[in-house]
């Protein structure tokens, strides 16, 4: 009996195949939050799963086995907010009008996350005024801006770099990773997982990464794009291979996006200057219902070939590359190959205005 207290005692007893050191204790009070239900998305191990809460005046609880730390997203009714959990207790404090803000206590995770951040603010404060100027101003100034941001995510890429490098097993390094190849290209995201340690890079969340990257691999520079299929907003079929000999920005889009749709005047004026040139665009919907999609396409006045499964996110091209955020592009040169990866906005323009200048000399 003694024996069994000293293991209880010492957070390995075990009952009904967990221990108790695997469990993650959850309580929340966030106020103005009333009675609604959250969704919490984590990993058990290897098993992706989804969890209930219920709140009651803007308090819950909430208990999983989750033997690693990792960054999980709770869905509240109108937003999302994503905090770092691991075993033990934990305790999580805000309130409902500022969800981005909320007091975590108890995980060291999280508090190496928050002080992670404190260090990138500086940078945060040059970024946040020039998205505020996005789109307000002259193609010239438009393209400053865009080069701006641009250097400004280059250096905290950098800091992120380096904390990894220092940091190999932390597992803020590792959902740093993780993050970094939600939207990344290959060659980013391959060069920082070889900076993660090995236990790092066994566990559950990097056998995960080491997928992602091979899904990554397919739209690395240098590539060659997919031949696939799919039909028209009239229901023919058409093939990648009939754009072979072209320049082709293949854009992923959707009619219920946004961003996309913001896009779109900026993707057509890049069709009107260079159609001529041996250019085109290839749109590939991540809608699911065709009568939304076709009105965006007459609403947006695209005249490009448009093609999708309507399959939503599940969109068999989409899905190939790993496509997890749109808009997204792959820029493929005539002999079929990537040459270039979700440009948009005067980057794009940039882009192109130097491919074809260096063409016609």
């Amino acid at each position: 009996m003694k024996a069994f207290k000293k293991l209880a005692l010492a957070g390995i007893f075990c009952f009904a195949g967990t221990t108790y050191a695997q469990q993650t204790k959850l309580t929340g009070d966030i106020t103005g939050l009333g009675d609604v239900d959250l969704k919490i998305y984590y990993y058990e191990g290897a098993e992706q799963k989804t969890g209930d809460i219920k709140t009651k005046d803007g308090k819950f609880s909430w208990v999983a086995n989750m033997p690693d730390a990792q960054k999980v997203t709770i869905m509240f009714p109108r937003r999302a907010a994503w905090v770092y959990l691991e075993p033990g207790n934990i305790s999580i404090t805000g309130t409902a009008d500022s969800l981005h803000a909320l007091k975590v206590k108890g995980s060291k995770t999280q508090a190496e996350a928050d002080a992670f951040t404190a260090s990138q603010k500086p940078i945060d404060d040059q970024m946040d005024p020039l998205y505020q100027k996005y789109g307000k101003g002259s193609k010239e100034e438009q393209l400053a801006l865009e080069e701006k941001l641009a250097g400004l995510k280059a250096q905290k890429r950098e800091l992120t770099n380096k904390y990894i490098a220092v940091h190999p097993e932390s597992m803020l390094s590792l959902s740093m990773v993780t993050d970094r190849a939600g939207m990344g290209s290959y060659k980013d995201v391959q060069s920082v997982f070889e900076l993660l340690g090995p236990k790092a890079k066994a566990s559950a969340e990097g056998k995960r990464l080491a997928e992602r990257l091979t899904v990554l691999k397919r739209s690395a520079i240098g590539e060659p794009m997919l031949n696939f299929t799919q039909n028209d907003t009239e229901g023919k079929p058409v093939s990648f291979e009939a754009f072979k000999g072209k320049y082709v920005l293949v854009d992923f889009w959707a009619s219920w996006c946004g961003p996309c749709r913001a896009e779109n005047p900026n993707v057509l004026k890049a069709y009107n200057t260079y159609k001529d040139k041996n250019f085109t665009v290839l749109g590939i919907s991540l809608d699911d219902k065709g009568e939304n999609w076709k009105k965006a396409i007459k609403d947006d006045g695209m005249p490009w070939t448009q093609l999708s499964d309507l399959k939503g996110w599940k969109n068999e091209v989409s899905t190939y590359y790993g496509i997890m955020g749109i808009p997204s592009t792959l820029l493929i040169d005539p002999q079929g190959k990537i040459i270039a990866k979700d440009l948009r906005g005067e980057i794009l323009n940039k882009k192109l205005e130097e491919l074809f200048t260096q063409k016609s000399k």
